[in-house]
């Protein structure tokens, strides 16, 4: 049953946020790769990225009331668009700490959790384009949730393992603040991910 037509802006619109949180998530993997010194620089690209993404929900809201007839509830393209918002903010407030914290090491965990955010929103991008095809959306929503479980598990290693080993307190609370805002974008994820559920779920 269509309940999205294929010429329906808002597919464009919701396309269009995914793929620049996705360069986000790709620029702050890129930039870890490349070491500290690239800090500034990367939270250059991500925050230019993240005002790009601004736009796009900008023009989301002025569509909305511009739109007589939506393909679903106003209400859950809103809350789709703002819950994506949700995650490149969180990306782009991890980048802002790691640079502004002056953080002294690219550490394993910094990377693996970085690497899990990239995932989540690749799974995104594959679940709203299949909601475009009028495919199932259900095992790229599973992954979502699966790599969130996982963002989730190390940073509790990690942070047990912080109090435990650091003696340096300031040095703790930089890094426990870096891996829970990473692992805070894993959960704005799995928002829209469940978000996107419901919506097929209502309008099936």
């Amino acid at each position: 049953m269509r309940f999205l037509p294929r010429e329906e802006k808002f597919f464009h619109f919701f396309n269009q946020q995914v793929s620049l949180i996705l360069a986000a998530a790709q620029a702050l993997r890129h930039g870890l790769d490349a070491g500290l010194a690239a800090l500034p620089d990367t939270e250059a690209k991500v925050t230019d990225l993240e005002t790009q993404a601004d736009a796009v929900i900008h023009e989301i809201f002025i569509k909305l009331g511009e739109t007589f007839i939506t393909p679903i509830d106003p209400e859950d393209i809103q809350s789709l668009a703002s819950h994506l918002d949700d995650v490149i903010d969180y990306i782009e407030d991890a980048t802002h700490r790691m640079n502004s914290y002056r953080i002294d090491q690219i550490t394993p965990t910094l990377r693996d959790l970085v690497k899990l955010v990239e995932e989540c929103v690749m799974s995104l991008q594959r679940a709203f384009l299949a909601l475009e095809k009028q495919e199932s959306v259900l095992v790229h929503c599973i992954e979502v949730n699966r790599l969130e479980e996982a963002a989730d598990r190390v940073v509790r290693g990690a942070v047990s393992a912080l109090f435990e080993n650091e003696k340096d307190p300031i040095r703790l609370m930089k890094y426990k603040e870096v891996y829970e805002t990473l692992e805070a974008a894993t959960d704005a994820c799995e928002d829209v991910a469940d978000r996107l559920q419901n919506v097929v779920v209502k309008n099936s």
